[in-house]
Parts: C-alpha cells; structure tokens; sequence
C-alpha cells in the first residue's frame, strides 16, 4: 500500500493525491493484522526496560513518565523529522492575533478569499510568539525550533529543498542554509539531511544540474554526512527519476566536485522501486501510510511497512521508518483515520521490530497535511511528549521504566459527522482503505503500578482498570467538556482535561487530533 503521488508544490501550497494498492495479498494481510493491533492494545508489553542507573538530570524528564537516558544509553539509531519550509513559526513577525497565519491561513476568506470552498486552509498553527526586536528573528526562531527538536530526542531536520537556489525568497532555497546555519549554532551534532522534492522545481532537472545545486550544501558544516565524510542525499518522490538519472547524478557529484554521496531514497512506492534503486542506494525509505490499517503489526507480507524494511535488510541497506501521527487534509478534502494514538503506537511498533537504523518523524511542520509534530496550538508540546515513548524505545533497544503516572488526552472536538456552521463545498472525506472512522476520546496512561482511568466526556464517565506501563483506554465522543483521572486506591496519581470542549455545532470541520499532558 502506498500514497501514488503526495502532492503538487507551489511556494505555500501542497495538493496531494491519493493511495493505491499494490496487491490484493495485502488488503487480507490488513484483515489478518486487526486481530494482532487488537491483541497488542489490550495486553501488557513484554518489552525489556531500561533503569537509568546514574546520570545528570535532564530538566525535559519532568515533562515524561521517564527519565531520559544518557547520551551513553542510545544505540546510535537516529530520528530525523521532516522540515517543511512553507510554515515556519512566524511567517511575518506580527503580533498572533492578527499575523499572517491568524488573518489568512485560519480564516474561511483568506488570502482573498482562496480558501473559502473548504473552510479556510489549515485547522492548526505553530504555537504562537510575540514579535521578536531583532532583524534576524526567521534566523532566531529557526534556532528555537531547533532547540525544541532537541529538547524531544530527535537529532536532526530531513529537511524539504523545494526551490532552485535561484528562488531567493525565505521559503525557496533560504531556509536550508539558513536551517544549517541554525543548527550549527546550537548545537554542531544536530545534523539536516538534504531531502530534495523531485515533485518541485528539480523535477525537469539533468542530473548535472541537480549536483550543482546540491554541491554547496556539501561544505556546509552541520550537512549530514555519514562518519566515513559521504554526504546523505535522500530525495522525497525519488521514483521521478529513474535509477540511471540518479546514478549519473552520483557519478557527478564525485567526479565534478568530489562529494561522495550516501543515496537514501524516500519512495512514494517502495515496493515497485527498491529492486531497481538496490545497486545504488546506501538505504531506503517509504513516505507511508497514515492509519493503522496502513501500518499492520506484521510481517507476513513483502510490501507491508515490516515487509519493506525486511526487504531493505536482506539488500544489505538500511532502512528509514516513517512515523507519524495523522493526515487531515482541508484543502484536499480528505483524511486519514488516526485512531487516538493508535497509528502513532503502530509505526513506533514498526520502527523498533523492523530493526530500522533511521526514522523519519512525517513530518516536523506541515500543517496543510495536518501531520505536524512540532509544538502547536492543537497539542502543544504533549504531542511529542506522549511520542516520546515510543522514540526512546526505539533509541534504546528498551522501553523506558515509568516513574512519573502520566497521562495523555487524545481526542477530537467534533464527531466526523458533525455539521459544521460554516458548511464546506468540499468537505473531508475518509481516504480509502483508511482504518473506518470513529468518534472515541483516548487516555493513554503510563502508570509505576496499576490504577484506575476514570475519562469523563460531557455527561457520560468511562472507567478502565489500566495495568503498569503504558496502555489505553478508550471512551466514546460526546458533546461537552472532557476530564480524566488516574486514582490508585484512594489517591488520585495523575490528571488532564481538554483545552477544547467537544460541540455538536463546530464553526469548522475539523478531524484533527488534540493532544493534552497532565505534565504540560
């Protein structure tokens, strides 16, 4: 299964198109894989964990139900997340209540109107700033969110090229040397990898003309590179050129100019490619599915997420895991079913069974997919929080020791057929052969013993007896406010509400997921 053709770029928007499927083996592997996905969320993880025995405390620890390991606990596998320049924090340096993103991108008559036939253009927004008193506040702000990228275990941005270098506005070929240029002034081990869009302006290119424009980024201190000095090139929709092309395009960037080039392909279609790309890639990658009908736990098939890593492995290359949380897109008319946080557990699951060496956190900031990670309105920093589970076990070889009761809020403030006020001419519809719909609210509890949920939605409470560790407890959406607490025996250990009440008359429809932290 996977995405044909992710979207069409223009400078500030990206139109996407649809799944198809490979065979019909895996459509049965789908109906196999439910059985597992729900034998996996109702019993206990037989993972190992680690107990960090003595190191300097991290202040983010206080935010999660664990203590973050040290440097010396890690395995060397590496996570990336995918930056995409159109949507930085602050397009304008305005003021939140009357910026950029408040007056045109949020509102139905935007941008002179652009967007009024689904609504307006996004549902969520980076978390906003006040204006910045410095001339260099794009450069600033690129350095915080590289800071926040740290903050959350991840060790570099796979960043997005989508112009020719050429393209001088802050959005084309500025942001990857000024990303760069960030990350080496926060912190030198903080690496991009250079991920150009062969579905934007490099698609017509010879391959002499794409080494030319990837050869300055080769000198560039905080490019990453692998330890023996070659320079990771791993192009989004690689497929776009044929394995000659881009064969040639290594031979040039040896023999023009010197750089040794690591090709790491991310496919939109890696089953029908990886054949053909084998001989000259040093890994591989699948952009992915968004749902966890997309991401079964098993293996069984070839062209599975656990099928492509095993088939990447027995090539001799690596792999590079998609992770994400959801895909809600307004102004597609389309959208995955997430689940709560289940195709987010799912892909984790994937990461650290398929042995993957790398992960591609999809993505850090596209907020027009509706997939973004980084701090926002919609979820704040809880969002990477409840991820970081997931992203440790993978670093570590082992799931972190709970000893903070912490608990996650999932859930959405509208049911998928809530009719809005403002009624779209297009409105979302569920992608096919996405996971089928639901209205439910989710706490996701990592508990040092075993208590009780109690999850309270407007009127109607739901109590779940939840063992150690991490597990789920699902409620059904109801109109109102939403409330849970975590009690063990006469003490209540942990507890969140929403920040957004569920209502049955939405202004807009939107299916994204919120996410709140009884840490946050």
């Amino acid at each position: 299964m996977s995405i044909r053709t992710r979207y069409i770029r223009t400078p500030w928007i990206r139109k996407t198109a649809k799944y198809s499927f490979e065979t019909i083996c895996f459509t049965l592997a789908v109906i196999v894989a439910a059985a597992l996905i729900a034998a996996y969320n109702t019993q206990p993880r037989s993972a190992p964990t680690y107990t960090p025995a003595s190191f300097s405390a991290n202040p983010e620890s206080a935010a999660l139900p664990f203590d973050i390991p040290p440097k010396s606990a890690l395995n060397g596998k590496l996570v990336f997340a995918h930056y995409f320049p159109p949507y930085p924090v602050s397009i304008d340096n305005a003021n939140p209540s009357g910026d950029y993103y408040a007056t045109q991108y949020l509102t139905v008559n935007g941008e002179n109107n652009k967007h009024v036939r689904y609504g307006g253009f996004l549902r969520d927004r980076p978390t906003p700033r006040q204006p910045i008193a410095d001339t260099q506040w794009r450069q600033r702000d690129l350095e915080n969110e590289v800071r926040s990228a740290i903050a959350a275990g991840i060790d570099g941005f796979s960043v997005d090229i989508i112009a020719k270098a050429t393209d001088t506005s802050w959005w084309g070929s500025t942001v990857p040397t000024a990303l760069i240029k960030a990350a080496a002034a926060v912190d030198p081990n903080f690496k991009i990898m250079l991920m150009p869009d062969m579905n934007g302006a490099f698609k017509n290119m010879t391959a002499a003309q794409m080494a030319a424009e990837m050869k300055p980024y080769s000198t560039m201190a905080s490019s990453f590179k692998l330890n023996d000095g070659r320079l990771v090139i791993s192009p989004f929709l690689a497929e776009n050129k044929t394995a000659g092309w881009w064969s040639e395009f290594i031979t040039l960037m040896k023999n023009s100019y010197g750089i040794n080039v690591a090709f790491v392909p991310v496919f939109l279609d890696a089953a029908a490619n990886r054949n053909s790309f084998a001989s000259i890639s040093y890994g591989m990658s699948n952009w992915g599915n968004r749902n966890p009908a997309g991401n079964p736990l098993s293996g069984s098939n070839p062209n599975s997420p656990m099928g492509l890593a095993a088939a990447a492995h027995s090539s001799g290359k690596i792999w590079m895991q998609p992770v994400a949380f959801q895909d809600v897109r307004p102004s597609q008319s389309i959208y995955d079913e997430a689940q709560n946080s289940q195709n987010l557990q799912n892909m984790w699951q994937i990461a650290i069974a398929s042995n993957s060496e790398w992960v591609q956190l999809v993505t850090w900031n596209d907020y027009s997919e509706g997939t973004s990670f980084a701090p926002s309105v919609g979820h704040g920093r809880a969002l990477l929080d409840m991820s970081s589970y997931g992203l440790y076990s993978f670093r570590t070889g082992a799931s972190p020791a709970i000893v903070r009761d912490t608990a996650y809020l999932i859930y959405r403030n509208q049911s998928v057929s809530a009719v809005p006020v403002n009624r779209s001419a297009a409105p979302m519809t569920l992608r096919q052969w996405s996971s089928p719909a639901r209205d439910t609210v989710e706490v996701l509890s990592f508990l040092t013993a075993p208590a009780v949920v109690k999850v309270t939605v407007g009127t109607t409470t739901t109590t779940c007896n939840a063992p150690a560790g991490m597990s789920s407890c699902i409620a059904p959406l109801k109109v109102g406010s939403i409330k849970a607490s975590v009690v063990r025996g006469t003490t209540e250990v942990s507890r969140v509400s929403s920040h957004a009440a569920i209502t049955a008359t939405p202004y807009n429809q939107n299916l994204e997921y919120l996410v709140d932290s009884s840490r946050r």
